[in-house]
C-alpha cells in the first residue's frame, strides 16, 4: 500500500500523478474497474487542497437529496449555471451535470466514500434563476481515522487554524457546545463527548481521529484505496512525460531523490492540483500580486507545465483565472505565520462592515468568499482596499468572534498584542491605526447602523439574499446580516485575497481527454482536478464546484482508460 511496502512497479496500467480529491478518485476507480494503477503524490502525505477544505461537493439531481426531499432537478441547475458561468464552450458542463449524480452512486454503492445532503446550503447567487436553497451541496461523512490503522500518518491534517486542543477538528455544529458548554444539557453532554474523545485520541496518535469535511473525504478515499491495495508512493514528483509516436506512454517521476522511468499502457492521469498553491506562478495569472494561498503549496503547476511541455493546449479565458477566499494572517507561537480563511463565520454576522482605506463598504460582506474577493479587486483599482479591514465593536467580539478568536471572550488581548486584532477606544482612533480616513470609517459606521435599525442595506444589499440570510444570525432582526456597531472598544482585521484554486488549466474533453494545441486529444494522456481548466470557467455557483468537478472528471478518465466510456 505505502512506500514501504514493496518495490514501486516500472509498468501499469494506469498512471496517477496527484492524490487529492480527483487523483485518488481516478485511481481508485481504475482500480475497480481491473487495471493496474499506481498513484504518486509529491509530498509525502496525501490528501492535497481536499483534506484542508470543507469537503463540500456540488452535484445536482442525486438520490442522496430526493430520499432527503429535495426537489432539484438537473434541469433547473443547467439553467443557473448558464446564468452564473455564461454559455459553455463545450460539453464538459452538461456532461457533468448528466453524470455527478451516477458518480456518487457509483462511489457509495463500491467504497467507503459516502456523502450527505445538507439540510440547507443555499447556491452562491440565490437570485439568480435555477438557484436552489439544498439538495445540490453534499457533505462527506465523518470519518473514524482510527480505521486507517498506521495509515492514518499518510493523511494530510487539517490546517491548524481549524483545530483545537491539539489537533482537534471542529464542525460548525460543535462550535456552539464547545464555546458555551453550560448553556444547555444538550451542549453540555456534546462538549463533554467531544473532549473525551480528544483526550483519548492524544494518547495514541498525534492528532484528533474524528475526521470532518474535506479531511473525512480524504481518509474515506484512502480507505476505499487500501481496500483495493492500490500501490500509493509519496514524496515522488513528476519529471517529465514520456511520448512515443504522439502517444504518452508513461513518465519520469523522481522519487526520494531517484529518478524512475514508469511505463503506463493505457494511459497518465495528471492530477497535481492546479497552480492554486504556488503565489510566483498565480502571479503570471493575476494582477495585482498576491501573497497568500491557501491552496496546497505543492499545487504549483508542475503538471500543468509538464503537460504544455508535451503539447497540451491552455484554456484561460475565464471570468477571474482563480478561486478565492479572504484570509487573515495568524501569528504563530514559534514564529511564521498561517492564514485563516474567512469562509462563512463571521462576515454575514449582525455588526460588521469591510472598509477599503478609505474608510468605505465596497462589497456585500456575507457574498461568497470568491464573490467579496473580487469585490476586493474591483475595489482595488481606484482605491487600496488590499488588504481590506473586517470592522466590528466589543459586543460582535463576544457574540460572534472574528477569524480565528472563537465566540464567548470577553479579553482579546492576547491578539491585539501580536498584531492580528487592532483595538482603539474610538472610530477616530481605530482608523488611524490602521491607516484608513476617519471620516469615511465614521460615516460607513453610521450609515451602517441606520441599515441596522430599518432592516435594508441599500448601499449593497447586506442580508438580502437566502444566501447572506442562511450565514447570518436567525435571532436577529430585522435583518440577521445586519446589526450596529456601537459599543466601544472596537476592532479591525486585516483580510487578504487568497486562492483556494486555480480555475485556469489545461484544455480537456468530457472524458478527461488533454486536448493539443491543435483541438484533438493527446492519445494517452489525461487531467482532472484543478489541473483541467474549471468548468465554472472563474466563477463560484456554489460550495463544491472545485472538488465535485475533480471527481466526478476523475471517474470519467478512469472509466475512459479503461475502456468503458467513449
Amino acid at each position: 500500500m505505502t512506500a514501504s511496502d514493496r518495490e514501486p512497479p516500472t509498468s501499469v496500467d494506469a498512471l496517477v500523478i496527484g492524490a487529492g480529491a480527483g487523483g485518488m478518485t481516478a485511481a481508485l476507480v481504475c482500480a475497480l474497474e481491473g487495471l493496474d494503477v499506481l498513484l504518486c503524490e509529491r509530498s509525502a502525505q496525501v490528501g492535497g487542497t481536499t483534506a484542508t477544505s470543507a469537503g463540500t461537493i456540488w452535484v445536482p439531481g442525486t438520490k442522496l437529496a430526493r430520499d432527503a426531499g429535495h426537489t432539484d432537478t438537473i434541469a433547473d441547475a443547467r439553467r443557473y449555471l448558464d446564468a452564473v458561468v455564461g454559455p459553455a464552450p463545450d460539453n464538459r458542463r452538461d456532461v457533468y451535470l448528466e453524470t455527478g449524480k451516477d458518480v456518487v452512486e457509483y462511489l457509495a454503492q463500491r467504497t467507503e466514500v459516502k456523502f450527505f445532503p445538507y439540510v440547507k446550503h443555499p447556491d452562491y447567487q440565490a437570485n439568480r434563476p435555477g438557484s436552489t436553497v439544498a439538495g445540490r451541496p453534499l457533505a462527506p461523512v465523518p470519518f473514524d481515522g482510527r480505521l486507517l490503522g498506521d495509515d492514518f500518518k499518510l493523511l494530510r491534517p487539517p490546517i491548524g487554524e481549524f483545530m483545537a486542543l491539539g489537533g482537534m477538528m471542529i464542525g460548525r455544529d460543535d462550535i456552539e457546545p464547545l464555546t458555551r458548554p453550560f448553556g444547555s444539557l444538550a451542549s453540555f453532554r456534546k462538549a463533554m463527548s467531544l473532549l473525551w474523545r480528544q483526550a483519548t485520541d492524544r494518547l495514541r496518535y498525534p492528532r484528533g481521529t474524528r475526521l470532518l469535511m474535506g479531511n473525512a473525504l480524504a481518509g474515506r478515499l484512502l480507505a476505499s484505496l487500501k481496500a483495493q491495495r492500490v500501490s500509493i508512493r509519496v514524496n515522488t514528483r513528476l519529471q517529465e512525460l514520456i511520448v512515443e509516436n504522439g502517444r504518452v506512454t508513461g513518465a519520469v517521476v523522481n522519487a526520494d531523490g531517484t529518478q524512475q522511468r514508469i511505463t503506463a499502457r493505457r494511459g497518465v492521469i495528471i492530477a497535481t492540483g492546479g497552480t492554486g498553491g504556488s503565489v510566483e506562478r498565480m502571479n503570471d495569472y493575476v494582477r495585482p500580486k498576491l501573497a497568500d494561498a491557501v491552496a496546497f503549496e505543492s499545487a504549483d503547476g508542475d503538471g500543468i507545465r509538464i503537460a504544455k511541455a508535451a503539447g497540451a493546449a491552455i484554456e484561460d479565458d475565464h471570468a477571474s483565472p482563480m478561486f478565492w477566499s479572504p484570509v487573515s494572517r495568524t501569528p504563530w507561537l514559534k514564529g511564521g505565520r498561517g492564514t485563516y480563511p474567512h469562509i462563512l463565520l463571521d462576515r454575514a454576522k449582525p455588526g460588521l462592515i469591510a472598509v477599503n482605506t478609505a474608510g468605505r463598504r465596497f462589497v456585500d460582506e456575507a457574498l461568497s468568499y470568491h464573490d467579496f474577493v473580487a469585490g476586493m479587486h474591483r475595489s482595488h483599482e481606484t482605491v487600496q482596499s488590499i488588504p481590506a479591514w473586517l470592522i466590528c465593536d466589543h459586543e460582535f467580539m463576544h457574540k460572534y468572534g472574528l477569524g480565528r478568536i472563537p465566540p464567548g471572550r470577553r479579553s482579546f488581548g492576547w491578539a491585539v498584542k501580536n498584531g492580528y486584532l487592532v483595538e482603539a477606544s474610538s472610530l477616530e482612533g481605530l482608523a488611524k491605526a490602521i491607516g484608513v480616513d476617519a471620516a469615511g470609517l465614521s460615516d460607513s459606521v453610521a450609515r451602517n447602523n441606520r441599515y441596522a435599525l430599518s432592516g435594508e442595506d441599500t448601499d449593497f444589499g447586506k442580508g438580502s439574499t437566502e444566501f447572506d440570510r442562511n450565514n447570518g444570525d436567525p435571532k436577529h432582526a430585522p435583518n440577521p446580516c445586519l446589526g450596529p456597531i456601537s459599543m466601544a472598544p472596537y476592532y479591525a482585521m486585516a483580510v487578504y485575497p487568497s486562492t483556494l484554486g486555480s480555475s485556469v488549466g489545461l484544455k480537456c474533453d468530457a472524458d478527461g481527454r488533454v486536448l493539443g494545441s491543435n483541438g484533438a486529444p493527446i492519445a494517452g494522456l489525461f487531467a482532472c482536478g484543478n489541473d483541467m481548466a474549471s468548468i465554472m470557467r472563474g466563477t463560484y455557483p456554489g460550495p463544491g464546484i472545485t472538488i465535485g468537478p475533480a471527481m466526478v472528471f476523475g471517474w470519467r478518465a478512469a472509466m475512459a482508460i479503461a475502456g468503458k466510456t467513449g
